[in-house]
């Protein structure tokens, strides 16, 4: 092209310098950004602990920011004023939760609401103030550039808050059981040394005689379970100790914490069994696996009930309201099962893909790419329950003689235990999107099948890079065993 225009004109075509290259490339169209009204009818709130600030376009209100307080009265004329004004669609951040009771107003009003990250709506640098801030939200949603958060239904925010509330509880009790051990340790009552747990049927027998004053070391040891494996002589060596007035009135009242702890687990059960059962039930669809389990076995394997499970079916009422049974994917025991269908809800639809339902876990890799160079590689920060309940899942996996398990076997080797946990966690949602949505069970084909087609890989692989190297390979007459 350069010779061409040589030979035309006679001249060299003239190189424009660096300057000139470098405003070409920052050239932009100041008549039309390319930026569209989406929302027309807008506003953008910014949520305080006592006050909120509302922003609407100018030509609708000559005060184009009012400020509200945050009394339930102040909430319902903040409603009424968007109403007075014509406001379709608000948006507001996910402010701590000063948002909550704003949102179900809003939400119980009719309006659109648009829950946002606030990573996604940094302001430019400069000050920062509440009325630039619901401002900035305005303009950035009326061109559509804010997307909107995951919000489950008010059902499962009901049941949400149950189980959450049940989980501190568990935690709280499990915080009783070290301070229990604390103190028998400092009274060198080796007690947790022989008994696998002291909150068990034995146990506890021990703990509540050594409250109710005995201290005969023999008299404890007879209230051992026969199925304890610890001798009789055993118990009574590590129940030898001092016995220090300060550190059993702290075991004492540990003890009453932890059943103060039950009671309250009690309680949420209850809430938790009536909202489920208010729920509606789906029906299981039979649909037929794509290849039949090799070998056949049987998927629903011995998972041992945890301590702190609900004492009613819970199992049971899961398969109702989901139509499957996710207890069948290796890893994911019903306690599992309820804390991801809590913070995810039952409506799958809500993401296209399950690439986007990964992705929206957190549970994707995410490249920082500049200058066609990586600058970091990673998985993107996010702050989910149902995330770390399957990464949780996922690192159960490793002594597991399932399909799975297999696989984050030969990924842990490979590639190291976090980055295994994130893969195979990643791969426990995606089973986890497909059976919610589409209602098809899982069926396990066994560690054996995993093994054998991973060697078939392998030869596959020998056969392509040695055919390119021009050779073949022969199978071996005594093939070696492996290591």
């Amino acid at each position: 092209m350069a010779a061409q225009q040589k030979a035309e004109t006679g001249t060299r075509p003239r190189k424009s310098n660096r300057k000139q290259r470098r405003e070409q490339q920052r050239k932009v169209w100041t008549d039309n950004p390319g930026l569209d009204v989406v929302h027309p009818h807008a506003a953008g709130i910014d949520v305080g602990n006592s006050e909120h600030y509302v922003a609407i376009a100018p030509a609708k209100s000559a005060e184009a920011v009012r400020r509200f307080g945050c009394f339930t009265a102040d909430l319902r004329d903040l409603a009424e004023f968007l109403k007075a004004h014509g406001i379709v669609s608000v948006v507001m951040q996910s402010t701590g939760v000063y948002w909550i009771p704003l949102y179900d107003v809003l939400e119980e009003a009719g309006f659109q609401v648009y829950l946002v990250n606030a990573r996604d709506t940094k302001n430019l640098p400069g000050r920062k103030s509440d009325v630039q801030e619901s401002q900035w939200l305005l303009k950035l949603h009326t061109y559509g550039l804010l997307r909107n958060s995951f919000h489950p239904s008010s059902e499962i925010r009901v049941l949400r808050t149950y189980w959450r509330q049940r989980s501190e509880h568990v935690h709280t009790a499990a915080e009783c059981v070290q301070r229990m051990q604390k103190a028998l340790t400092q009274m060198n009552l080796q007690l947790a040394n022989v008994i696998t747990d002291i909150m068990g049927m034995t146990g506890q027998k021990i703990l509540r005689a050594i409250l109710a004053g005995e201290r005969d070391a023999d008299k404890l040891a007879e209230m051992r379970n026969w199925r304890i494996r610890a001798s009789h002589e055993e118990i009574v060596a590590s129940l030898t100790g001092n016995w220090r007035p300060e550190l059993l009135f702290a075991l004492k009242q540990e003890v009453d914490r932890y059943d103060f702890c039950q009671r309250q687990i009690a309680e949420c059960d209850q809430e938790i069994e009536k909202q489920l059962n208010a729920l509606p039930s789906r029906p299981r669809e039979t649909v037929s696996p794509l290849e039949p389990a090799v070998p056949p076995r049987n998927s629903k394997k011995s998972k041992k009930a945890q301590g702190n499970s609900p004492e009613f079916d819970l199992e049971q009422e899961l398969v109702r309201i989901a139509g499957v049974d996710f207890t069948r994917i290796d890893g994911i025991n019903v306690l599992t099962a309820q804390t991801i269908l809590s913070e995810v809800g039952l409506d799958m639809e809500r993401w296209k893909t399950e690439a986007h339902f990964a992705s929206w876990l957190g549970l994707c890799p995410y490249n920082a790419v500049s200058g066609g160079k990586v600058l970091r590689r990673g998985t993107r920060k996010v702050v989910n329950r149902a995330a770390t309940a399957f990464r949780i899942a996922a690192f159960t996996l490793r002594r597991s003689d399932s399909y799975l398990g297999a696989q984050y076997r030969r990924f842990r080797s490979k590639l190291g235990a976090p980055k295994a946990i994130t893969a195979m966690a990643h791969k426990l949602a995606v089973l986890f999107y497909r059976m919610l949505r589409f209602g098809q069970e899982y069926v396990d084909r066994g560690q054996q099948f995993y093994d054998a087609k991973y060697r078939q890989q392998q030869i596959s692989l020998l056969n392509r890079k040695a055919a390119q190297l021009g050779f073949s390979i022969i199978p071996a007459a005594n093939p070696l065993p492996p290591a």
